[in-house]
């Protein structure tokens, strides 16, 4: 290994903490010695935190209908061949029953921008969930909202909120998104959700087109200064009808990689082993474990709309993805040395 690298890679193990142009070469410089040796402290710190636990979230894609024409996303206005659908509230409360009757204790309510979903439509949607699951959390995922939209759904009982900054760098946030969208506003809002009390999840897409490694160091700059609660980072994967189209997917070398790292920059934060690691390799949500990821997200939407919900192409919606099969991801799980826990899986502080 590089002698420059195993410098920074001590740096990074005694500090938690590196300048931009270090977290580039820890990038740029990367080998398979490097990887491990960052894997096996991301995994000791994790387990002195969580011990072996993985805890699950109960996905319920709410709707596909969105304001927004970002040029990676396969549910963008632009996309006319999308089948688009919304979830009444009578739908999304089955899903929480039973979801709940199967052991989860988060719910996850993730889709597109859409005016649809109102405060008020969500605000009761929660206080219901709240009250028939007094257990239970509720996590949304709907993109950038007003502050005070935020507070009262955080006031109705939301518990955490996940919003991907998708790139810390100006330039290529540029690149991903029409100019009617700005980092600007996207940074306002989760520093907004911060204050309001939510616990609060970034991320960002690893090998999205243009993306160097100083767009990278950067995100990991951004996340060891933000200190997130829970960071969803996955590889990238184009959508056919996006003109993101013929781009290549990113690896999950680099995606496990860099989530040992974000594990050694911020040891109790909460990682997931997304869907995308599991769509672009087989075997791939387990390895992301194995780098000390620690949440899984079955999908408890309505099986008639998840094929519907098409962020990339070919995305993982059956088998140990889907809810219905959590004691296949159970085993699956515990077959890599690891529990699947059905509980609120709260941050440790």
């Amino acid at each position: 290994m590089n002698n420059e690298l195993r410098v920074i890679i001590n740096k990074l193990i005694k500090n938690h903490s590196l300048t931009v142009d270090e977290y580039e070469k820890l990038i740029s410089l990367r080998c398979e010695e490097a990887a491990e040796i960052l894997k096996a402290e991301a995994v000791n710190l994790r387990k002195k935190i969580y011990g072996n636990k993985v805890f699950i979230r109960g996905l319920i894609e709410v709707g596909n209908i969105c304001k927004n024409d970002c040029y990676y996303c396969g549910i963008r206005k632009s996309n006319k061949s999308c089948e688009r659908y919304r979830l009444t509230g009578d739908e999304i409360l089955a899903c929480c029953e039973n979801g709940y009757q199967l052991g989860f204790r988060t719910f996850v309510l993730q889709g597109g921008e859409d005016a649809y979903f109102s405060d008020d439509f969500l605000s009761d949607i929660i206080k219901s969930v709240k009250k028939r699951y007094p257990d239970c959390a509720v996590t949304l995922s709907l993109g950038e909202r007003s502050r005070e939209s935020y507070e009262r759904l955080f006031n109705a009982g939301a518990d955490r909120y996940l919003l991907r900054h998708e790139t810390a760098d100006e330039e290529h946030y540029r690149k991903l998104h029409p100019e009617i969208l700005s980092l600007k506003n996207r940074i306002a809002c989760l520093e907004n959700l911060k204050e309001i009390g939510y616990q609060v999840g970034c991320g960002f897409m690893v090998g999205s087109p243009c993306q160097t490694a100083k767009n990278i160091a950067k995100d990991l700059k951004f996340i060891e200064e933000f200190k997130p609660d829970m960071c969803g980072i996955g590889p990238f994967i184009p959508h056919k009808d996006t003109p993101f189209r013929d781009e290549k997917s990113g690896t999950v070398e680099l995606t496990c990689y860099l989530l040992s790292v974000i594990r050694i920059i911020h040891p109790n934060i909460l990682l997931p082993s997304t869907t995308a690691l599991g769509t672009v390799e087989d075997g791939g949500r387990e390895k992301g474990i194995l780098a000390s990821a620690n949440v899984v997200m079955p999908n408890l939407s309505p099986v008639m709309v998840r094929s519907k919900y098409l962020l990339y192409n070919n995305k993982l919606n059956t088998g140990a993805e889907s809810a219905e099969k959590l004691q296949q991801l159970k085993k699956i799980i515990s077959d890599i040395g690891y529990e699947v826990v059905c509980d609120r899986g709260d941050v440790i502080k």
